[in-house]
């Protein structure tokens, strides 16, 4: 397990006769159900049907409860959280642990990745070499939490957070870990160096093939990734066809 120390250092209704009203009215809660399932089954373009047909029938005051459902289930349906989602669930069937944790771990590894310009896969892909997405792994030498972080080498980036008490916790661990990461990479000047001082090697040689592992482990995410995404974009193309049809 790697150590992660220093080698050295987001009004009013058109009159219209009661009938014709009626028939629009009609008309739009089809509609609006065509896009609700929409939205649930492809986000993005049920999103863009219901912000058409919210146009399109802007005359009509609609019921409260009817918007509140298209709100909801737009909500639901965010493509984002999806994401999440299927990578966290793949994860967990690979290393054995909840699905709920690894969807929370992956999103913020995204989340914390991108505020320090930090590709997310190379925060997992240290998290699976290091822990296996164990949030409460210790090693022999202090390393905490899913990043396998050694506190005390640490103090100046986990003092914001809270100190060593929460070296435990996803958020924390992540960030202190990422920042280590950052701080490496810009140090080495390169992915390998960067992780050869991660995992507290002075030599190539003393890693012990420890930066191998993780790179091999970042492109095997960005597999699982790019097969995700092509799922994704075959069940939004079926999807499309069969709202076409029944619109």
């Amino acid at each position: 397990m790697a150590k992660s120390h220093p080698a050295l250092s987001h009004d009013q209704v058109t009159s219209r006769p009661v009938s014709r009203a009626r028939n629009s009215l009609a008309a739009l809660t089809v509609l609006l159900s065509l896009a609700s399932l929409a939205i649930l089954l492809n986000a993005p373009i049920g999103s863009r049907l219901g912000a058409s047909l919210v146009r399109s029938f802007g005359t009509l005051e609609l019921p409260a409860s009817a918007l509140n459902r298209y709100e909801a289930a737009r909500i639901e349906a965010d493509p984002t959280e999806s994401k999440y989602r299927a990578m966290g669930e793949q994860l967990a069937s690979r290393f054995g642990v909840p699905a709920e944790m690894t969807t929370q771990i992956v999103a913020k590894s995204y989340a914390i990745g991108s505020e320090l310009k930090l590709d997310p896969m190379l925060i997992l892909a240290v998290i699976a070499v290091e822990s296996r997405f164990n949030p409460i792994a210790e090693s022999v030498m202090g390393a905490k939490g899913l990043m396998q972080v050694i506190p005390r080498f640490h103090p100046d980036k986990f003092g914001p957070l809270g100190g060593e008490k929460v070296a435990f916790e996803t958020t924390a661990n992540i960030t202190v870990g990422a920042k280590i990461l950052q701080e490496y990479l810009r140090r080495a000047g390169d992915l390998t160096g960067a992780l050869q001082l991660y995992v507290g090697a002075t030599t190539e040689e003393a890693e012990n093939g420890y930066s191998a592992k993780v790179i091999a482990e970042r492109e095997r995410l960005n597999g699982m990734l790019k097969q995700l995404q092509g799922r994704s974009f075959g069940q939004q193309q079926g999807n499309s066809k069969l709202l076409e049809a029944a619109i």
